[in-house]
């Protein structure tokens, strides 16, 4: 897929990611800040790109011309929003957690990791066929077994944190398992499809166009992220 790509792309997206995530431990709260912040605008204009604009336009071609676009623009963007999406979360829970918004942060991340990674697992291993694949079998019992285990190790500790911090673990939620569960695998799907020995256009159109219109839905709940930090800063909703 890389190749598909374009290599320095890829790498680019790849390595920039926890290079931005590495830089917010040494760097000023200004500075974590703004990696936090436009990981996050960058992540919610293309989401919300793909499902208002791109979506219809590429609904209003024909399967080939569809399958086209899905076919030069899904290699890249398997890169590209996992990594914005990664940036965001990571550089954002650690910012509330070092501004001091984020109490009893202990118990909190160790759900959150939770109902994060086994749900996603769950709908990877569906999408892509693979829950008879050991490859899929293997991270999945030690995903599931390991998150498990610091919710149990934590569970004793629990205390109701900044409410606006807990929606905004709830919206995250969401956007996760949609990111990695869905968008991702179906990204997947496309690729193989496009290597198979006899690509289906059909195939590559429905699930691309799907795609964009999960990534309006994602931008939608990014806006209402949006909203809630806007709340968690000043108090207030920006409205």
């Amino acid at each position: 897929m890389a190749e598909r790509a374009n290599p320095a792309f890829a790498a680019g997206a790849v390595v920039v990611a926890p290079g931005a995530l590495a830089s917010t431990t040494v760097v000023s709260v200004q500075i974590h800040t703004y990696v936090h912040v436009m990981a996050g605008v960058l992540w919610t204009g293309i989401d919300l790109f793909l499902g208002a604009v791109l979506g219809p336009v590429l609904g209003g071609l024909d399967e080939d011309e569809s399958a086209s676009v899905f076919e030069r623009l899904t290699p890249k963007l398997s890169f590209l929003l996992p990594s914005l999406a990664l940036v965001t979360i990571a550089s954002g829970i650690t910012l509330a957690q070092r501004i001091g918004v984020f109490p009893h942060a202990g118990p909190w991340l160790a759900l959150f990791t939770a109902v994060n990674l086994v749900p996603i697992l769950l709908l990877v291993g569906r999408r892509l066929d693979a829950w008879d694949d050991r490859r899929w079998q293997v991270p999945f019992a030690v995903t599931t077994v390991g998150s498990l285990a610091w919710v149990g190790l934590t569970v004793g500790a629990f205390r109701m944190t900044e409410p606006a911090v807990a929606v905004a673990l709830g919206i995250v939620t969401v956007l996760s398992v949609q990111g990695f569960g869905f968008l991702l695998p179906g990204e997947v799907r496309i690729y193989l499809e496009m290597v198979s020995e006899a690509p289906d256009a059909g195939v590559i159109s429905a699930v691309g166009q799907q795609n964009a219109k999960l990534g309006g839905v994602q931008g939608l709940f990014q806006l209402l992220l949006v909203a809630d930090m806007v709340y968690l800063r000043y108090g207030g909703l920006p409205f």
